[in-house]
């Protein structure tokens, strides 16, 4: 009797819901993961299915059913029970909308099939928030399938509550049983996995350096924990290793990162990203026995015959963000290319395998014409592409195959966003390992029955961040299905290989059809022009230095993870990175620098000027000349310099030639600049003042002066005294004229107050004076041990600095 009360439910429930959803109204594109079940009053409990024995069943068979139940409403379950459902009319499901019907139902119907009288589960009576876990064993030949193919499996629960008496469905959970009694002849589908192997970036521009070795920086530890067991890159390896036909998808930097931990290794302390890697802002790393087990293990893996091994440009750069906001950077194309390069290469070495390197991966799969285009200029002949790119015309009644033509040379191979969908998220509950599992198998049982004879190539993309337990999953349907031998896994070149579909859509979206959503988290187009600035200012660094290598390689490098796709997801991090990286450069730039200084006297209208160069580097500097520019080119000329060369750790002090015209303050700029071929300027100015006193012609004028008045007064003293002889000449006691006077000089003595002469002449040719490391530094003079002595200023110390000011002080 409650059978047939059940069937009268169930057969009204079906009759009111068929003309809700005629045949063919719900959308194509396979289903998404199954709909909770709507908590109400009528339906208050939440049933999962957690694990199904048999993911695909077979003739005489029996699948065994395990899960919860969970009441969540406000009134006790009352001689409630668990059943399986037996599908509805015994018909499988044969197109994809039909899945989809089912993955987005939330409350019990009809269509979903009547309670098989055995086996039933008793429950508890179970109180608000409560729950039981169930376990149901049934006979495929209970469920009467008729025919080979997909069918609903559903488990609920019937029975009352105390504020509801009415015997009836409280809940109810659903996945899929695909049927296989046997080979029926059908072509199995070409699948392909990507297997994504990447992480944020981590080494730093930074080195460590003792005596024996250059040791690597890096900004945090975190691939010690994701290389050890129970991490995520060890358990895709070690997931990865099982499955033929996998088509691992490798960034270049995150083998550079394993093979640098593999040996000793340091990290950042917090707040330390722009400063030069020490003792007390770094730490020993402690990830190299897991990152040397790491890489060996993948070596092996990718080794597999059947696998493929694709490189992506080094560091994974955002090839979507660029296009969309930095295309037109200068540099932009070479430094994408020499990503591409270095990919290939660093994948090649530290795998030795042969990889593909011609692929292009934009964030997700988006794709539109601005990335196609990029992807194209830098050299990808093949684009992985979103299914919600370029989405089937809803004429096309089965699945097409992934292979597209999309112009200019390209192809895309498109991802079936359904199937690609069940695998986005962390599947960390063995309820949504399972619903992941069952779904891919009915996805692909019924794309490969669509066109038995005609298969299909399907591509699964999971997103870049694929988690150990998504992963789990996704390795168990394939292996499921290719049980079922209704997926081939094969590589991705098989694939991009295979026919074109010519009535699938080959139409790239315009960049205003790109998902907003995508768009948010683009890097923006501020950062993306100061990371390519950083390119220009390494040029210039690299110019100067004796030992460009020591930084040219981990700067480029960083350059390129400055604009990581990683940074989509760690936004923060990101902005920290790449302002960790311009600082440091920065700081590796200003070690080379003119001394502040605030006033300069300059006595005399000739003589020379001395400015003092520091390089702070450890290693020399040369490609270099200081250019002095008064402001006032009228008053204060200024000879040019030679081209500098500054030894490690050292100051060198130049001296330049200048002729003054008048009196008074002169603001002066000393500015470096690189030599050779398009100079440029280096470093930031240094502005200051020349006192200009006692310009030459005015202390003749005035001593000049002087003198004539005294030779005046002397000549009428003269003259009186030679009167009053005269006078007195009969005396006979007074001096002869022309002998001197007691205490009076004569004409051609030098006055005692007369001008002293210089310490020495000027030099004849202007030039510039440049000291040398063995002669002066900044520190002062060296003596005859370091290699002589130099002139030191008068009026000064010996260092040539006023000891009052602390400014350098010159004289003629």
């Amino acid at each position: 009797m409650r059978t047939v009360r059940r069937l009268a439910v169930a057969f009204g429930a079906a009759l009111a819901l068929l003309p809700a959803v005629p045949a063919g109204a719900l959308p194509a594109g396979g289903p998404r993961p199954a709909a909770e079940t709507a908590v109400s009053a009528e339906y208050p409990v939440v049933m999962t299915i957690e694990t199904v024995n048999k993911p695909v069943a077979v003739p005489n068979g029996t699948v065994t059913i395990t899960g919860h139940v969970t009441n969540a409403g406000k009134s006790v379950l009352k001689s409630a029970h668990a059943a399986v459902r037996k599908p509805w009319q015994g018909k499988p499901l044969t197109t994809r909308s039909e899945l989809t019907d089912v993955t987005t139902r939330t409350t019990p119907t009809g269509r979903d099939g009547v309670d098989l009288d055995s086996p039933q589960y008793a429950l508890n009576e179970l109180g608000p928030g409560q729950s039981q876990p169930y376990t149901l064993s049934v006979a495929v030949s209970d469920l009467q399938l008729s025919t080979e193919g997909v069918y609903e499996l559903a488990v609920d629960a019937w029975g009352s509550t105390a504020d509801n008496q009415r015997d009836r469905p409280l809940g109810i959970a659903r996945t899929f049983l695909p049927y296989d009694p046997g080979a029926t002849g059908a072509q199995p589908s070409k699948v392909t996995t990507l297997w994504p192997l990447v992480h944020a970036p981590v080494l730093a521009a930074q080195t460590f350096s003792d005596n024996e070795q250059t040791i690597p920086v890096l900004r945090d530890d975190s691939l010690a924990a994701e290389f050890a067991p129970g991490g995520r890159l060890y358990e895709l390896v070690e997931t990865g290793s099982s499955l033929p036909g996998l088509t691992w998808v490798v960034d270049p930097d995150l083998l550079d990162t394993a093979f640098a931990m593999t040996k000793q290794y340091r990290v950042q302390k917090p707040g330390s990203e722009k400063k030069a890697a020490k003792e007390d802002n770094t730490v020993l790393g402690t990830g190299s026995a897991a990152a040397t087990a790491w890489l060996e293990k993948l070596r092996t893996a990718v080794a597999k015959p059947g696998s493929q091994v694709v490189a992506l440009p080094y560091a994974d750069p955002d090839i979507a963000s660029i296009a969309h906001n930095a295309a037109e950077l200068p540099g932009v194309d070479a430094a994408l290319g020499k990503a591409a390069t270095a990919g290939r290469l660093t994948v090649e070495g530290r795998l030795a395998v042969d990889t593909r390197s011609d692929v292009a991966w934009p964030y997700q799969g988006y794709l539109d014409q601005q990335i196609a285009a990029m992807a194209q200029r830098t050299g990808s002949s093949l684009v992985l592409a979103n299914g919600a790119s370029l989405p089937e015309p809803d004429a096309l009644k089965y699945t097409p195959t992934a292979v597209r033509p999309i112009g200019n040379g390209q192809n895309a191979v498109v991802a079936d966003e359904a199937v690609s969908a069940l695998f986005e998220k962390d599947l960390g509950t063995p309820q949504e390992q399972t619903l992941a599992i069952q779904q891919f198998l009915a996805e692909t049982f019924v794309i490969s029955r669509q066109e038995p004879q005609n298969p299909r190539g399907l591509l699964v993309m999971p997103p870049r961040d694929l988690t150990a337990n998504t992963a789990k999953a996704l390795a168990t349907a394939v292996q499921a299905a290719q049980a079922g031998k209704w997926v081939e896994p094969v590589k991705l070149d098989v694939l991009a290989q295979g026919p074109a579909d010519p009535k699938a859509n080959a139409g790239v979206p315009a960049a205003t059809d790109y998902p907003s959503q995508a768009r948010a988290s683009e890097l923006p187009s501020s950062a993306l022009t100061d990371t390519v600035k950083i390119q220009s200012d390494l040029d210039i660094l690299m110019r100067v230095l004796t030992l460009p290598q020591r930084v040219r390689g981990p700067f480029s490098a960083a350059m390129v993870r400055s604009m990581s796709t990683e940074w989509r997801a760690q936004a923060p991090e990101g902005s920290v990175y790449r302002d960790g990286v311009a600082g440091y450069l920065a700081e590796l730039t200003k070690a080379v620098y003119v001394p502040k200084k605030n006033v300069i006297t300059f006595a005399g209208d000739t003589g020379v000027l001395q400015v003092s160069v520091r390089n702070d580097l450890t290693q020399p500097v040369t490609n270099l000349k200081l250019v002095l520019s008064p402001s006032q080119a009228n008053r204060l000329k200024i000879r040019p310099a030679e081209e500098l060369v500054l030894p490690a750790s050292q100051s060198v002090t130049l001296r330049f030639q200048a002729e003054a015209q008048n009196n008074g303050p002169v603001s002066m700029t000393a500015q470096l600049w690189t030599t050779g071929p398009n100079p440029q300027k280096y470093g930031e100015p240094q502005v200051f003042t020349v006192e200009v006193t006692s310009v030459t012609n005015g202390v003749l004028y005035v001593f000049g002066g002087g003198l004539v008045l005294l030779l005046l007064a002397a000549l009428r003293f003269f003259r009186q005294r030679k009167r009053r002889a005269q006078d007195d000449e009969g005396d006979g006691d007074g001096p002869r004229g022309d002998e001197p006077l007691d205490g009076e000089p004569l004409d051609d003595e030098p006055l005692d107050d007369a001008p002293a002469a210089a310490d020495g002449p000027a030099r004849p040719d202007g030039a510039a004076d440049r000291t040398t490391p063995g002669t002066v530094d900044e520190d002062g003079p060296r003596g005859p041990e370091r290699g002589g002595a130099a002139q030191t200023p008068r009026g000064s110390s010996t260092d040539g600095r006023d000891r009052a000011t602390s400014d350098e002080k010159v004289g003629p």
